[in-house]
């Protein structure tokens, strides 16, 4: 029910963007840790797995490390799949053997996108190229991705929650946006989300890093 992609780009940025037919997939999907590493937890989704992996990144392990770690002591594993990128660009991914419909996984540079109960076995890879040709910021090139992915057929069915979010520097997700449900197209909608957000997204880090140098945006009480 989920096609997504992890990625690092040359900044050190870490991100992700997940979508999927059920509603608020990036609640359960999305764990990104600042200079430590993205994992997408997804398929029938556990959470706590995505968590487990960061930590063990976070203490020293490489991506494959932690996540053969973690998947090594987990339960009904065999339903679950993972894609992982750390600070180092080292991917990793995991696709239990009862991971529904067509599923897969493809790799690059610093990125590995997958999903399950795809339209065509080849959807990771499209996305995997498509990042890679993309340029811009991490958040651009990501949402490339996806609507390469749904260009090429998506998922099997109707999609209609996405997220993308992406950590930088400075300790917390600089981006992170959900569309949680739509009967319309979630990724046209993200895209025209992102456009906004990305105008002033760099203001609200430097709100919060140093107020006295915060833009006002006119708004009632702060003209």
């Amino acid at each position: 029910m989920t096609f997504s992609i992890v990625a690092r780009d040359s900044s050190g940025a870490l991100g992700s963007a997940v979508c999927s037919s059920s509603p608020a997939v990036a609640a359960r999907c999305i764990h990104l840790a600042d200079g430590v590493g993205a994992v997408n937890s997804q398929n029938v989704t556990d959470p706590r797995l995505g968590h487990a992996v960061l930590d063990r990144i976070r203490a020293g392990r490489s991506a494959n490390d932690a996540l053969n770690t973690v998947m090594a002591a987990a339960d009904h594993v065999e339903y679950r799949q993972l894609l992982v990128v750390d600070a180092d660009g080292e991917v990793a991914f995991y696709s239990g053997q009862r991971a529904l419909g067509v599923f897969g996984e493809a790799t690059g540079e610093g990125v590995v996108a997958g999903g399950n109960l795809l339209a065509s076995a080849q959807i990771p890879r499209i996305m995997i190229d498509a990042f890679e040709a993309a340029k811009g910021d991490l958040e651009n090139r990501l949402l490339t991705a996806m609507q390469a992915a749904m260009a090429s057929g998506g998922e099997a069915g109707d999609v209609h929650s996405i997220g993308l979010s992406v950590v930088r520097d400075v300790g917390w997700r600089v981006t992170d946006l959900r569309i949680d449900w739509t009967d319309g197209n979630p990724i046209e909608e993200m895209d025209l989300l992102l456009g906004r957000w990305l105008e002033q997204r760099d203001d609200y880090v430097d709100r919060a890093l140093d107020p006295t140098a915060a833009p006002s945006y006119g708004v009632p009480g702060d003209e």
